[in-house]
């Protein structure tokens, strides 16, 4: 299995998952909360261009 060349099968589950763009999810900024249950976490677009997500 090769994540960076799924089988059809793997791409069509891909597919059916829910998508978002980070930076609509930061609203052009580099820094976004989202919550799960009653935990708040902060993910952050990097100037690298990289995602990272903390609690």
């Amino acid at each position: 299995m090769n994540a960076q060349n799924p089988n059809p099968t793997q791409a069509y589950a891909v597919s059916m998952l829910p998508a978002h763009k980070a930076e609509d999810l930061t609203q052009g900024g580099n820094l976004a909360h989202i919550e799960l249950g009653e935990q708040l976490y902060t993910l952050r677009i990097t100037r690298a261009g990289k995602l990272i997500l903390t609690k």
